[in-house]
């Protein structure tokens, strides 16, 4: 049994260095002092953080990245709580189909979403703005929204918005005092979710955004294709810091709801 137990923690040992080390091998070739992607590094800087953080394009774009990302985000919990709302406890073949449509973006190869968009956003002269940019990006976020949103408002007791009611608040009311509160940790998380699906497109971005909505990953992408440099993996870190940052956030949201869940 005890030679089982080291196998499997070998196994996993194995699969989380295959997953890691190439994501690992980006992070000192960042600090290289030399212009070249090499390794042994010819000496350590932060010359390519200085140029990727000290203004320019990267900063442009980390800058369209971050705001196309809050109003895509703002606009996802919006529209995905105000779904899931509607769609809880419901049932029929028409419910069914309206849940595969929400979550369709999910399913549906991005490219497709990418063309489909440009084609819809083109005859009303949204492509190449920011506005077109970030109703593309909202579209692949709902669905992050209301799958956890969803999700919490099925396992919801019915009877407390009905006690609600009962003791005479309105709808509105009760959805703000009693429903909200019980589903916060699941629309942070899918706000959280929907931040990440949208700082990380580049398919959509390559599509929608013009010369003055070039993101994070649509720069990074050109850069691959004109000159590799370090300052590619300087980015890639940034990346790789933030994306940390926000999946430590969602552990620690979810820690907090099933913490309430166990004290309620």
């Amino acid at each position: 049994m005890r030679a089982w137990t080291w196998l499997h923690r070998v196994y996993c040992a194995a699969v989380l260095a295959f997953l890691l080390v190439p994501i690992a091998a980006i992070v000192p070739l960042s600090f290289s002092s030399g212009s070249f992607l090499t390794y042994p590094l010819p000496g350590l800087s932060l010359r390519w953080y200085g140029e990727v953080l000290g203004g320019g394009k990267w900063l442009t774009a980390l800058a369209n990245s971050l705001f196309v990302g809050s109003a895509a985000t703002v606009l996802a919990v919006c529209l995905g709580t105000l779904a899931a709302l509607g769609l809880a406890r419901q049932r029929g073949p028409l419910v069914t189909l309206l849940k595969v449509l929400m979550l369709s973006p999910l399913i549906v190869p991005v490219i497709l979403v990418a063309v489909g968009s440009y084609f819809f956003l083109a005859p009303l002269a949204l492509t190449s703005t920011y506005a077109g940019l970030i109703i593309a990006h909202t579209v692949i976020a709902v669905p992050f929204v209301v799958v956890p949103v969803l999700t919490a408002l099925e396992l919801l007791d019915p009877n407390l918005a009905r006690a609600a009611a009962a003791c005479g608040a309105r709808p509105a009311t009760a959805f703000r005092r009693v429903t909200l509160p019980a589903i916060l940790p699941a629309v942070a998380s899918g706000a959280l979710f929907a931040f990440a699906a949208s700082f990380d497109d580049v398919v959509i971005a390559l599509l929608i955004a013009g010369p003055e909505q070039r993101t994070l990953p649509r720069e990074m992408f050109s850069g691959l294709r004109d000159s590799i440099t370090p300052a590619l993996t300087a980015v890639a870190t940034i990346m790789i810091v933030f994306s940390t940052t926000l999946f430590l956030l969602m552990q620690a949201v979810q820690r907090r709801a099933r913490r309430a869940a166990a004290r309620s």
